[in-house]
């Protein structure tokens, strides 16, 4: 006689184990950079948003709106749309940009990297030499140079053979000229960079072809480096809209406000005037325009990818 057997229950199988997830794998990422993020909010992002608010405030550096300064709104920004001095160094700040960087940076950094192709080794390096010597110089250094260049007994009225003070007659002439000396350099690095990934076979069919230099550069060359032309020309944009050093070193915005731009005009108006609200409203209003720069040109570079 057999005894039945009930069946033996089937074995637990424990659910398989779940990794972390998306979340977590994304926190463990970002944990070793945790203390870099806490620096840059701290001595970046916060001294952005303080000046912000003080912006909207009548903060000055002496006086009772130093310890108890108010809320103002719109007023800074009022006044400073219907300030004459304001404008001025705003279309001086434009004609220093579109002048210094835009067409003079930009257009000789490409004409030296232009000239450099197919150059020897030594020429290029004495050339890239003497060009980032004067990208790399301080800026009041270089202030001083084109002061002993400019003066009244310097050597640019030595070698013409005449008496003529350029800092009094034509102060953003020679600030101009003086930013383009020392920012060339950085154009020229950038499409040094971008000429060499031009493929050289495709030239040299044109040319065979019968194009000559000028049609080569407008249909091919310039074509393959359009985005490189593109973020050279939106970066020596923002650099030359705050420069502050070479100006105030070598004319100090003068004679008068003939060569002051807005970043003088802002530092006169908070660290001369004590007026920190009023200054912080300036620097508001240029970091919007530096932002707009950035748009227009990141909005370029989308059309010609598309």
């Amino acid at each position: 006689m057999t005894v039945a057997t009930a069946p033996s229950p089937p074995p637990v199988t424990s659910p398989p184990a779940r990794g972390p997830s998306r979340r977590g794998r994304a926190a463990r990422r970002l944990l070793p950079l945790a203390p870099a993020l806490v620096l840059l909010a701290l001595f970046l992002a916060g001294p952005v948003l303080w000046s912000v608010y003080i912006a909207f405030t009548n903060e000055t550096l002496t006086g009772s709106a130093s310890v108890n300064a108010q809320f103002v709104g719109l007023a800074n920004f009022v006044k400073l749309f219907g300030d004459p001095n304001f404008l001025n160094s705003f279309l001086l700040t434009f004609v220093f940009v579109i002048g210094s960087a835009v067409i003079g940076q930009n257009t000789l950094g490409l004409i030296i990297a232009l000239l450099q192709r197919g150059r020897a080794r030594v020429t290029r390096s004495v050339v890239n030499g003497v060009v980032i010597a004067a990208w790399v110089m301080p800026e009041v250094v270089a202030a001083a140079c084109w002061f002993s260049f400019l003066a009244e007994d310097g050597t640019l009225n030595t070698v013409l053979g005449i008496s003529q003070e350029w800092l009094y007659t034509a102060p953003m002439v020679a600030v101009i000229l003086a930013n383009i000396w020392r920012g060339t350099a950085f154009s020229m690095l950038v499409y040094s960079a971008a000429l060499s990934e031009v493929p050289t076979d495709l030239v040299e069919a044109a040319a065979v072809d019968g194009a000559g230099p000028a049609r080569r550069l407008l249909h091919i060359t310039l074509p393959l480096i359009r985005r490189s032309i593109m973020a050279n020309l939106m970066l020596i944009t923002l650099q030359t809209l705050a420069s502050f050093g070479l100006i105030y070193a070598l004319t100090g915005g003068g004679p008068g406000t003939a060569s002051q731009t807005t970043p003088l005009y802002m530092y006169e108006q908070a660290f001369r005037y004590f007026e920190i609200g009023y200054g912080s409203a300036i620097a508001l209003v240029m970091l919007l325009i530096g932002a707009l720069f950035s748009l227009v040109y990141l909005r370029l570079i989308k059309v010609e990818d598309a």
